[in-house]
């Protein structure tokens, strides 16, 4: 009787998706932090070489973290619509 009950809950799989959608939505949050982390300090390291290009280097820093920040936003957004699914 157990094994039937094993077999009923196994073939219902929503409840893995949504658990699975949640831990995506997760680590796609980790990794953009991660990554605007490193994108920081390679900024202010650059700036310590050479102060006299820090406006670039800011430009282009805010400029990369914002591309970051949008897929990370993507994949959270992906995550969520496959939890509501």
């Amino acid at each position: 009787m157990s094994f039937l009950t094993l077999l009923e809950a196994a073939a219902d799989l929503t409840a893995i998706g949504k658990m699975g959608a949640g831990i995506g939505a997760g680590i796609a949050a980790i990794g953009a932090g991660i990554g605007i982390g490193n994108i920081g300090k390679g900024a202010v390291e650059s700036v310590a070489r050479q102060p006299e290009a820090s406006g670039d280097i800011r430009t282009n820093m805010i400029l990369v973290a914002a591309f970051v920040e949008g897929v990370a936003l993507f994949a959270i957004v992906v995550c969520l619509l496959i939890a509501v699914a």
